[in-house]
């Protein structure tokens, strides 16, 4: 048996992998330590494996796969799963990673993986040859990355993502926005959508729902506002320039 052909199949292994093809584990963890030894596999973090791959020497595993395999709960987020889905045009050396679980942060093959609290089991998909990729699907990203604006990618690329995504289902928002149950998440969702509303394609419907739940609280869209404009309708401040926001493409 070729242990490193056999581990080829699994793009991110731990040792209950090896260990099924050995009849006891330290021979499974003497044939791994060779291997690790040859330079044939990379540890990621403890207990995690890829191989190496014979026509680039990089990993066979890419970050989508590594960030799915952390927990048993794992699965690609936020500003991560834009990348996964082609709406980012630039790489980022953040990788967000959703778990119950938690895991410490760490570093391999140039990516930072963050631990993000997963507090929704819906919206979590396995795509259709992902090998082995567990993500949010794209209502799921952007209910997320409106939640979390002010800990990950910001105002400017979050509003980039979101009009770059060719279709949105709404009564998927809805259930999402539902499940987090925050009246400033709705407050925050429907002010942006209701901005962008003919860009997103959103309903009359969905702005009134989202109007309906966001409570009567006066707050902040983002942190960092230097030119602060104010929504009455929305009793939201929010930046005076977010129509011409580079990023998104947007303009008056």
């Amino acid at each position: 048996m070729n242990l490193y052909y056999e581990l080829l199949q699994c793009p991110v292994f731990s040792m209950k992998e090896v260990n099924a093809l050995y009849s006891s584990e330290w021979s499974a963890r003497v044939a791994l330590g060779k291997l690790l030894k040859e330079n044939l596999v990379l540890k990621i973090r403890n207990g995690l494996y890829t191989c190496v791959s014979g026509e680039n020497g990089g990993p066979v595993a890419d970050r989508f796969q590594v960030a799915s395999a952390i927990t048993s709960s794992s699965y690609v987020s936020h500003h991560t799963a834009f990348e996964y889905y082609g709406i980012v045009d630039q790489v980022f050396y953040e990788v967000y990673v959703g778990s119950e679980a938690r895991f410490r942060d760490f570093e391999f093959d140039g990516y930072t993986y963050h631990y993000i609290k997963s507090q929704l089991k819906e919206g979590i998909e396995s795509p259709e040859f992902g090998s082995g990729v567990r993500i949010t699907d794209k209502e799921r990203t952007i209910v997320d990355s409106i939640k979390d604006i002010n800990l990950i990618a910001g105002l400017e690329e979050v509003l980039s993502c979101i009009v770059a995504v060719n279709s949105i289902d709404e009564g998927k928002m809805l259930k999402y926005l539902s499940g987090y149950d925050s009246a400033f998440l709705y407050q925050k969702t429907g002010f942006i959508f209701s901005e962008y509303q003919t860009d997103f394609g959103i309903s009359d419907e969905f702005i009134k729902i989202c109007k309906e739940k966001s409570g009567n609280s006066k707050r902040y869209l983002t942190n960092g506002i230097s030119e602060p404009g104010y929504s009455g309708e929305w009793k939201l401040v929010y930046p005076k320039d977010i129509k011409r926001m580079k990023n998104g493409g947007m303009t008056t």
